[in-house]
């Protein structure tokens, strides 16, 4: 229906001079001409939109007859301040002699009540003026050379629409729509705020700046609201910010109003984007009052922020705390005075008119709900797009000034005839210092440099509301000084002194990272803790990473930490336990030594090889003490000594073990009748065998470390969270033939002390021996799977353990009953018991 009326409207006025009178040849309207607000005739014409009433009555439409004017009512007290700052500037430049001197602009201010039907007939009215006739030729130039206007960015696209074909300037100092940038479109558009790219973005990063990842957002439903909120939302998108839900609603639809609400209601995010004009705003307060919706943080635009219509007896309690971006306060010398009282005593003298005089204003009677607000102040200290309008005005004048040549001689050539077009033109260039200090001039997309306060609904001692600064945006600043914040001067929601938490989910804390929730924006996700191994030192990581090979993940999967490294060390407590049986070890065979020693003359120890004897305990002391090599951090120089010195010692046992089986089975021989065996094996042989089954060893373990000799290396390969320290074999073929020429030995000894085992028990060691060697294989057989399956420091311990058994096995068994017949039974350590006990047998 509203499209029906606009069409109505335009082809009405496009038609106003359409009716040529064929007698006296002249254009003539054909309805009634729409007249100003506020008018004043000049040598120049400036034209003034604003929605000084809110509220429009529309009539009937019947298509029968005429429709009755619209009727407007509710004044819209900041609306009102536009016009009067707009007089003000006029008035102030008029009585300069710098600026325009001998030229006085005039001016014809209309109310469109809010409406883009009345914005269609203030303009038409602007064109066209309000003659009634307009000569023999129904052409003409624009009844103004420029318009200032509209407040709203929806009316303005009107505005800009139909004057652009004829090139007349449109100044607005609200409309920030970003689609108004298009000079394709709106070649004849300008205005002194900047466009809402800035304030878009400006909003993401300020909701970035706060960690609040998970907002609602509500726009109006219109050009303003709609350009705004699709650049926010693509600005919050690049900074991560998420959005639960878009609603948008018009101020003339309260079913989707109610549905916004009810969203609001019940949705989890803390803080909503409100990207509406001050109507909406209005609408969506009152219901969220009457729902009692309450502690959400809302962060606003330039549009409503400021808006003393907002502030209201139960309004704090929905936007107290509020955060947005405002234009800066107006700072122009005499305004307020005349704001409050030399406009009503020069400027809006009522006056009874009536249709005959052509009169420029109306009636008294019909402005009478204007003159409520003669003595009203209030609002004068929080003036903030005046200052937009006082630019404006002063914009166009520099660009008259121009156009007249007023800089060449002392007073402007009155002869050039100003059109609108060469104001546009001259508009481009203007650059130029108001009184307050502030630079204009206006950038390739006819906008002005993008300035913000950032604002905070605070309560006063008075209880009264006021919009405290608490930062700014200056987009013509550097980067990093563009966007500043006082966070230490914001009241929040609640009168809380911490800013509010509106995330969809918990950040994540180091040593977790993020997994993406199905089917949900990626601000909603789980936090899962990292593998072992991996660590994120971050808040909220995506993945973790992979700790370098030779350090670990703590336990809180937060920092990489050197692993633990293994090795048998001396001081923990199986190092202790080995190092004492090592010694104690020692410590026996030395007892026995000396025992023998002392004893070397008696009849036991003659009888039973000392030579030989002494030569196995020695063997034995180091086959005790290379043990030790195994305890310790493996170096190059113990990886190599722990196994030939291992190897070598217990051939040398062995070997000796050997020798004293073969003597006891040569004994046997040469007790037979015309045996010569023993001189075969005497003393020397014994020694030369010995040394040759050693030489075979050492041989071996020569070629070893010369091939591919152990060496120390970290294992990092059987534990994750740890290192161990190891002797790496080298050659394992090496190891094995060591260990496989002992146990060679061990099992050829074994043999011979088992066929020897029933020979006369004062010669026999055998019986002894064989106990030995059995014990010697059953450990070594044992051994090798559990050297081969035992992890770490627990491999080199079954080493030792092993190199301890057989040793105290061959120490024990041999050397035992020895000690027993030496020490406690000294009556059967005789030559006769020895030989008497031979001839029984």
């Amino acid at each position: 229906m509203s499209q029906v009326i606009i069409g109505l409207l335009f082809l009405r006025h496009l038609l106003a001079f359409g009716e040529v009178n064929e007698e006296a040849r002249s254009c003539q309207i054909l309805g009634s001409p729409e007249f100003p607000l506020l008018s004043k005739e000049g040598d120049v014409m400036i034209g003034g939109a604003f929605s000084i009433h809110s509220k429009i009555t529309q009539p009937p439409l019947s298509f029968t007859e005429k429709p009755s004017r619209l009727t407007c009512s509710s004044v819209n007290l900041r609306e009102f301040r536009f016009a009067q700052t707009m007089i003000f500037a006029i008035q102030e430049i008029n009585k300069s002699k710098f600026l325009l001197p001998n030229v006085s602009i005039g001016y014809r201010i209309y109310d469109n009540c809010g409406s883009t039907l009345s914005s269609m007939r203030a303009v038409m009215a602007l064109m066209n003026g309000d003659e009634w006739t307009a000569g023999k030729s129904c052409s003409g130039q624009s009844a103004v050379h420029a318009i200032i206007g509209e407040s709203e960015s929806s009316s303005t696209i009107v505005l800009s629409r139909t004057t652009g074909p004829f090139k007349i300037p449109v100044i607005s100092h609200s409309a920030t729509c970003e689609c108004l940038s298009n000079r394709k479109e709106y070649p004849s558009f300008f205005r002194t705020i900047a466009s809402d790219r800035y304030q878009s973005q400006a909003l993401a990063q300020m909701v970035k700046h706060f960690g609040w990842t998970w907002v609602g957002a509500v726009n109006s439903d219109s050009d303003y609201g709609n350009n705004g909120m699709a650049i926010f939302l693509a600005a919050a998108q690049e900074e991560g910010v998420c959005v639960e839900y878009t609603e948008k609603f018009h101020r003339a639809e309260p079913e989707k109003l109610m549905k916004v609400v009810e969203v609001i209601r019940k949705s989890t995010a803390r803080v909503i984007v409100g990207f509406m004009a001050h109507v909406e705003m209005n609408n969506l307060l009152e219901k969220l009052i009457l729902h009692n919706i309450t502690g959400l943080q809302f962060i606003g635009v330039e549009a409503w922020i400021t808006a003393d219509s907002l502030v209201t007896p139960t309004s704090f309690r929905v936007l107290g705390g509020s955060l947005g971006f405002a234009v800066q306060k107006a700072n122009i010398s005499g305004l307020g005075d005349f704001l409050i009282k030399d406009f009503w005593d020069t400027e809006f003298k009522c006056k009874e008119t009536n249709r005959d005089t052509k009169a420029k204003t109306v009636s008294c009677k019909a402005n009478q709900d204007l003159i409520e607000f003669k003595d009203n102040d209030d609002d004068v200290a929080e003036l903030r797009y005046s200052n937009n309008i006082y630019r404006a005005i002063y914009a166009v004048a520099h660009s008259l000034h121009s156009i007249l040549k007023c800089s060449e001689s002392p007073g402007c050539d009155r002869t050039i005839k100003v059109t609108p077009w060469q104001v546009v033109e001259s508009l481009k260039q203007v650059h130029f210092t108001i009184n307050n200090g502030d630079q204009v001039w206006f950038d390739s997309t006819g906008a002005a440099v993008a300035r913000y306060e950032v604002v905070n609904w605070q309560r006063g001692s008075d209880d009264s509301v006021h919009f405290k600064p608490v930062g700014y945006y200056d987009a013509s600043l550097p980067p990093g000084q563009k966007f500043v914040l006082k966070t230490e001067a914001i009241m929040w929601p609640g009168g809380k002194t911490e800013w509010p938490v509106s995330v969809c989910s918990k950040r994540c804390r180091p040593g977790t990272y993020k997994v993406l929730q199905k089917g949900k924006p990626v601000c909603c996700y789980d936090c899962i803790s990292c593998a072992e191994g991996e660590i994120s030192s971050t808040t909220d990581s995506n993945d973790c990473k992979k700790c370098p090979e030779e350090y670990w993940s703590n336990q809180n999967r937060d920092e990489c930490i050197l692993k633990h490294v293994e090795f048998l060390y001396f001081t923990e407590v199986m190092g202790i336990i080995l190092v004492f049986f090592t010694l104690f070890g020692v410590f026996l065979t030395l007892i026995v030594a000396t025992l023998f020693l002392i004893n070397k003359d008696s009849p036991l120890v003659r009888a039973n090889n000392s030579e030989l004897s002494f030569l196995l305990l020695f063997s034995l002391a180091l086959c005790f003490l290379c043990s030790l090599t195994f305890i310790g951090r493996p170096t190059e120089w113990s990886c190599m000594l722990r196994h030939t010195a291992f190897g070598i010692t217990f051939v040398l046992c062995i070997s000796c073990v050997l020798g004293k089986t073969i003597v006891v089975l040569m004994a046997f021989r040469a007790t037979l009748p015309g045996s010569n065996v023993m001189k075969w094996f005497g003393p020397a042989k014994q020694r030369l065998s010995v040394l040759s089954f050693t030489l075979i060893q050492v041989v071996i373990c020569i070629l070893w470390l010369t091939i591919n000799p152990p060496f120390p290396s970290k294992n990092m390969k059987h534990y994750k969270e740890k290192i161990i320290l190891e002797c790496t074999l080298g050659s394992t073929v090496g190891f094995w033939a060591v260990l496989g020429y002992i146990g060679l030995l061990a099992v050829l000894c074994f043999v011979l002390a088992f066929l020897a085992r029933k020979l006369p028990d004062n010669f026999n060691e055998a019986r002894f021996i064989t106990f030995s060697m059995l014990i010697f294989c059953a450990v070594w057989i044992t051994f090798i799977p559990a050297y081969v399956s035992s992890p770490g420091k627990f491999t080199v311990a079954v080493e030792i353990f092993a190199i301890l058994a057989s040793s105290y096995g061959l120490l024990l068994c041999i050397f035992a009953p020895k000690c027993f017949i030496i020490v406690l039974k000294p009556e059967l350590n005789t030559k006769k018991h020895m030989m008497g006990k031979t001839g029984s047998n």
